[in-house]
C-alpha cells in the first residue's frame, strides 16, 4: 500500500458524507456500507446476467448443432465477433460509463451523471455504426482467414450478417443498462438481459427450423432470434432513463455533447473496450493456430474456450459491483476502503472461477457433450480442459482486478497486461508447435502460461495505483 494510502483517513470526509446535493441510498450503500456483504448483495442480481450469457453461449451451439457441422463450425467463426460487440458495450466501455457515473455520484455531482448518460447515448449509436460497419463489410475476408470454406463460410455470413446488422440494440441496451449500474442498481440491466435471452431461446427453434408460416431460416434465424429481443430490450433502458424512476436520467432538451464528458467515460472505456476485443480476438487467433491440426482440432478448442465467455460473465457479475462501489468510494476521496473493495472482489472471482475449472479438469466430459458427439472433438477439447482449467483460477483474479482498475479510473494498464497475455499464449504456442515440436498440448500449456501472467502483471499493476492528493 502507498503512502498516499496508508495515511487516508478510514471513513469519508465530510464532504463526501455531506455532499451539495445529498446521495441516494444506494450511493450511501456503496460509501457506508460493510464491505463483502455490500458486494455480494450488488452482485447477486447479476446471477441472472451470467444466466443470459450461459444462454447465448449454450442454445445457440446447441440448436446450430442439430442442423449440422457446418452450422455449427460456420457460428463458430462468427460466435467470438458477436460476443466482442456484447462485451465490449457490457464490460468494456460499458464500464467506462458505469465508473464515470458511480465517481460523479460519489462526489454529489448529480447533474453531471445526468449528462453522462446523454454522452453513453451517443457512444451507443457511435459505437454500433463502427461496428456494424466493419463486420459487415469485412466478414467475408476475415472468415476465410479463419478457416471457413464452402457450406460453412455461406453458415457464417448468413448468422453474422443479421447479428451485426442489429448491433445498434445491443449497443443501446448495454451502455445505457450501464449507467444504471453506476447507480448502485444492478438489478435492471440483468433482468432486461434475462428477459432478452428467455425470447432468444423461445423464438431461435422456430426461426432456425421453421414452424408454421415462419419459415426455416436456418444460420439466419439464429441471428433474428438475437436481434430482435435485444431491440425490445434497448426500448426498455430508454424508456426507464427518461422516467422518474431512475437516479440519473437521459435529457436531450438542452443537451450539448461536451468532450470532457466524453474523456470522463473513454479513459476508461476505450481501454476496457480495446481488452475486451483482445479477450475475443485471441480466441479467434487461438483457433486459427488450433487449426493447423486440423478442423477436429479447431472445433475442440473452440468448443473448450467457450467456457471461457462463461468465466467472463461471471466475472461481470461480480465486476459491475466492484466497479460502483470503488468508483464511488474513490470519488469520494475513501481510499483505503475502495482498496479493500477492490481485493475482496478479485479474490472472490478468482474462487469461483478455480472451482468451474477444476470440476470440468477433472471431469470435462460434462461440458463438451453439450456441443459434439464427434469423438475427435471431444478428445481435443477435453485435453485442453484438462490443460487449461486449472489456470482459471489466474484468469479470474485478473478477469476481477480488471474490473478493479476500470473503478479507479485507470484502464491502460488492464489493456496492456491482456495484450501481453495475448502475445505469450500465440507466441508460445506457436513456439512449441512448429520449434519445439510439442505439438497440440505444448500449445495448450501457452494458453495456460498467458493466463497466469495476465493475474501477475494486473496485480502489480493495480498495486502500485496511488490516491490522488487532497487539495490542502
Amino acid at each position: 500500500m502507498t503512502q498516499q494510502s496508508a495515511s487516508a483517513p478510514s471513513g469519508p470526509p465530510a464532504s463526501a458524507k455531506v455532499p451539495p446535493t445529498s446521495p441516494a441510498a444506494r450511493t450511501k450503500l456503496l460509501l457506508e456500507g460493510p464491505v463483502l456483504p455490500t458486494l455480494l448483495r450488488l452482485a447477486a442480481p447479476n446471477v441472472l446476467n451470467l444466466l443470459a450469457f450461459v444462454g447465448v453461449i449454450t442454445f445457440d451451439g446447441f440448436f446450430l448443432g442439430r442442423i449440422g457441422t457446418d452450422a455449427l463450425a460456420g457460428a463458430s467463426l462468427a460466435f467470438p465477433w458477436v460476443m466482442l460487440i456484447l462485451q465490449t458495450t457490457n464490460s468494456g466501455m460499458g464500464a467506462g460509463v458505469s465508473s464515470a457515473v458511480a465517481r460523479a455520484l460519489g462526489a454529489g455531482r448529480c447533474e453531471r451523471a445526468d449528462d453522462l448518460v446523454f454522452h453513453a447515448f451517443l457512444l451507443a449509436i457511435a459505437l454500433a455504426a463502427a461496428f456494424s460497419t466493419a463486420m459487415l463489410l469485412g466478414s467475408p475476408v476475415i472468415f476465410r482467414w479463419m478457416g471457413g470454406r464452402d457450406e460453412m463460410l455461406a453458415d457464417a455470413l448468413a448468422y453474422a450478417n443479421v447479428a451485426f446488422g442489429g448491433a445498434v440494440g445491443i449497443c443501446v441496451l448495454n451502455l445505457l443498462g450501464n449507467a444504471v449500474r453506476g447507480t448502485g442498481n444492478m438489478s435492471l440491466h440483468a433482468c432486461v438481459l434475462v428477459a432478452c435471452v428467455v425470447v432468444h431461446i423461445a423464438i431461435s427453434p422456430a426461426l432456425i427450423f421453421g414452424w408454421g408460416p415462419i419459415p426455416a431460416l436456418g444460420p439466419a434465424g439464429a441471428g433474428w432470434g438475437l436481434v430482435i429481443p435485444f431491440a425490445g430490450g434497448s426500448l426498455v433502458m430508454l424508456w426507464y432513463l427518461r422516467s422518474p424512476r431512475s437516479i440519473v436520467r437521459l435529457r436531450f432538451r438542452g443537451a450539448v455533447p461536451r468532450w470532457e464528458l466524453f474523456a470522463d467515460i473513454l479513459k476508461v472505456g476505450v481501454p476496457g473496450l480495446v481488452n475486451t476485443a483482445i479477450t475475443n480476438l485471441s480466441v479467434v487467433l487461438l483457433t486459427g493456430i488450433a487449426g493447423q491440426f486440423g478442423p477436429e482440432a479447431a472445433i475442440g478448442y473452440a468448443m473448450g474456450a467457450r467456457l471461457e465467455y462463461i468465466m467472463q460473465p461471471i466475472a461481470f457479475g461480480f465486476g459491475t459491483a466492484i466497479v460502483a462501489m470503488v468508483g464511488t468510494n474513490w470519488g469520494a476521496g475513501q481510499h483505503g476502503r475502495a482498496r479493500r473493495i477492490a481485493w475482496a472482489g478479485a479474490i472472490t472471482i478468482a474462487a469461483v472461477c478455480g472451482t468451474i475449472g477444476a470440476v470440468v479438469a477433472l471431469w470435462p466430459s460434462l461440458w463438451m457433450s453439450l456441443f459434439s458427439d464427434d469423438p475427435e472433438v471431444a478428445r481435443l477439447g477435453a485435453l485442453y480442459l484438462r490443460i487449461v482449467g486449472p489456470a482459471y483460477v489466474c484468469f479470474g483474479l485478473a478477469l476481477g482486478l480488471f474490473f478493479v482498475s476500470q473503478g479507479f479510473g485507470r484502464g491502460f494498464g488492464a489493456m496492456s497486461a491482456n495484450a501481453a497475455r495475448l502475445l505469450v499464449s500465440a507466441g508460445a504456442g506457436l513456439a512449441a508447435v512448429y520449434w519445439l515440436d510439442l505439438g497440440i498440448a505444448g500449445f495448450f500449456t501457452a494458453i495456460a502460461t498467458g493466463f497466469a501472467l495476465y493475474a501477475a502483471v494486473l496485480a502489480c499493476i493495480v498495486l502500485r495505483v496511488r490516491a490522488p492528493q487532497r487539495p490542502g
